[in-house]
């Protein structure tokens, strides 16, 4: 799925991210060391729910790419 170029994007600092910084859209970064959040915008919500994800789609050893967004819902 393509990142539309006037999305935001908020990440925490890892230097992964740094690739995002030339992609055309807006990329917020949270310092977790110094803030845990900038106002509203903060990353545990998404980390949050990666991590429910992961939890309950590990019991089926593997989900085939095109049926993943399905397992989302």
């Amino acid at each position: 799925k393509k990142i539309m170029p006037d999305s935001i994007v908020y990440t925490d600092c890892l230097s992964s991210y740094d690739v995002l910084d030339v992609s055309g859209f807006t990329h917020h970064r949270i310092n977790h060391s110094k803030l845990f959040a900038d106002r509203q915008n903060h990353i545990n919500g998404i980390e949050n729910f990666w991590n429910q994800a992961k939890r309950v789609l590990r019991k089926y050893n593997g989900i085939d790419r095109k049926f993943f967004p399905l397992f989302l819902k």
